[in-house]
């Protein structure tokens, strides 16, 4: 079997519609419980959302947020009841990040987003309390919270961070060991805040791993958001920024590494809905081995009250063996021509000859050259972490998984 890399075209859409604002909290999308419209599913701002899971069909795989999944090996988290206790964790310590457990009718849950698909509704209807991790003050802190022993039964987790007005911070939401989790993580930027959330997922090789991630930034707040998947079975890590404020800034970055039978998905969204806003989504990834799978999708909206906005988004995917597949489709709508700049870009492929040359003329064996190339390709996203502890770690990681191709 040959490698297959496939690369969809990518899809701008150009309007004047005005977008629908999706309604927070724990009530349903203002379209209505179990209303579905006849909407195009290309408009992002328009799919359905709903916090409770009897608002969606049960999911068949056909539908456009799971069309690239392996759906029926995780049934029991999109179907199925899940255990919405307190999730365990353990958590670093820092001056100005305290972490506590709120009730679900906190008012600060959905203030973030709303679910765009069964998986995440079911999470949130499961969930009875959410982590919350304040952030405040102006100097740099960082802090880790790591959930490991989570053990095989499905469950379910809702994690709110929290960013104070001009606060600056690092959190780090780390997954290890064997899992089979669905989760919510609201991430609020308050007004000038600078917040970098990165999630790792270094889970056992059997895990399996359902995310939504939604962000709202404030006026000229910043937001670095990075997603590294390297271990478990199934990871599937979907991002989602709002730049509701004038001002806001976000940086959206992603690392993965899959393996054989290993199946990396993370669907990105990117929404422009205020003046002068800025993003930058970079995602890149290398697969290796017998069935190896990645899939990214790249959504961008530039709403009609974004003048001024400056985004640009790309995927790089790198094929180091036969029998691997990456999906890679990035988006770009725009309902306004009133802009600084956007684009897109995709692109997957393998080795490049002149640079293994280059190498090997040198004296490096040739499987040390092709470890030089991956992890150079690799570490820029690695480098764009902050913290040096961090990226060594990684940097370690990224060194074994090399070791085994």
């Amino acid at each position: 079997m040959t490698a297959a890399t496939h690369a969809a075209p990518a899809a701008v859409a150009v309007s004047g519609a005005v977008p629908t604002t999706a309604q927070h909290g724990m009530t349903a999308h203002s379209d209505g419980a179990r209303a579905r419209p006849a909407i195009p599913v290309q408009t992002r701002s328009e799919r359905f959302r709903s916090v409770h899971a009897a608002d969606f069909p049960p999911v068949t795989g056909r539908e456009v947020a799971w069309k690239f999944s392996p759906t029926a090996r995780f049934t029991d988290l999109t179907d199925g009841d899940l255990d919405g206790s307190r999730l365990p964790f353990t958590a670093t310590d820092a001056a100005g990040v305290t972490l506590s457990w709120i009730p679900r009718t906190d008012p600060r849950i959905g203030t973030a987003g709303t679910p765009e698909d069964r998986a995440a509704a079911n999470a949130w209807t499961a969930v009875t309390e959410a982590l919350c991790v304040h952030v405040g003050g102006e100097n740099e802190k960082t802090v880790t919270i790591t959930r490991s022993e989570l053990g095989t039964a499905p469950r379910a987790a809702h994690t709110v961070i929290e960013a104070a007005p001009h606060s600056r911070g690092l959190i780090v939401l780390a997954g290890q060991g064997d899992a089979r989790l669905s989760e919510n993580v609201e991430i609020l930027v308050g007004a000038g805040a600078s917040l970098t959330v990165v999630s790792l997922q270094e889970w056992a090789p059997e895990a399996v791993h359902l995310a939504s991630h939604f962000a709202r930034l404030g006026r000229d707040a910043r937001l670095k958001h990075i997603v590294v998947s390297l271990g478990g079975q199934i990871v599937r890590v979907n991002p989602t920024g709002h730049l509701a404020e004038p001002g806001a800034d976000i940086e959206a970055l992603g690392l993965y590494f899959a393996d054989a039978g290993q199946h990396l998905e993370q669907q990105v969204f990117v929404h422009h809905d205020a003046p002068h806003t800025k993003s930058r989504v970079t995602y890149k990834g290398a697969l290796q081995g017998e069935g190896a799978r990645s899939v990214w999708i790249g959504d961008v909206l530039i709403g009609n009250t974004a003048t001024g906005t400056d985004s640009y988004e790309q995927n790089r995917n790198l094929v180091l063996s036969d029998g691997t597949r990456a999906d890679s489709i990035p988006n770009l709508e725009i309902e306004t021509g009133d802009i600084a700049g956007a684009g897109h870009a995709s692109a997957t492929g393998r080795f490049d000859d002149e640079q293994l040359f280059y190498l090997m003329a040198r004296g490096i064996t040739e499987e040390e050259a092709r470890r030089l190339v991956v992890r150079g390709f690799l570490t820029e996203i690695v480098q764009k972490i902050g913290s040096p502890g961090l990226e060594q770690r990684l940097t370690a990681a990224l060194d074994m998984e090399l070791r085994r191709s």
